[in-house]
């Protein structure tokens, strides 16, 4: 299950500030446009793991992001959807690169 952040401000909060985050839960980040759309930590305090998607739902990189920093978290091609779920959670559910992610909205 995830929440959708599909407004500007909506992607600029995302998951900020929380302390936790139920382990099959998460936030997709759904963007307008296929483009090189970068991530960072700042001020989130929950360790993450981020699938950046393309248009057609495929997952071309997965990153493991630290809490509370500034490294930027880019995608290896242009996407239109982030997936940001506990960090590892995509290891421990078998999910990887190349997998396609149905439901996606538009």
């Amino acid at each position: 299950q995830a929440e959708v952040a599909s407004t500007p401000k909506a992607r600029e909060v995302g998951l900020m500030f929380r302390t936790y985050l139920p382990t099959d839960e998460g936030m997709l980040f759904v963007f307008e446009r296929n483009d090189f759309h970068c991530f960072w930590m700042r001020n989130t305090k929950i360790p993450l793991s981020i699938a950046f998607i393309g248009d057609d739902g495929k997952i071309i990189n997965i990153e493991n992001m630290s809490p509370m920093t500034e490294d930027h978290h880019c995608p290896l091609g242009q996407v239109r959807y982030a997936l940001e779920m506990n960090q590892n959670w995509f290891t421990k559910k078998s999910i990887g690169v190349g997998q396609i992610i149905s439901g996606l909205p538009r």
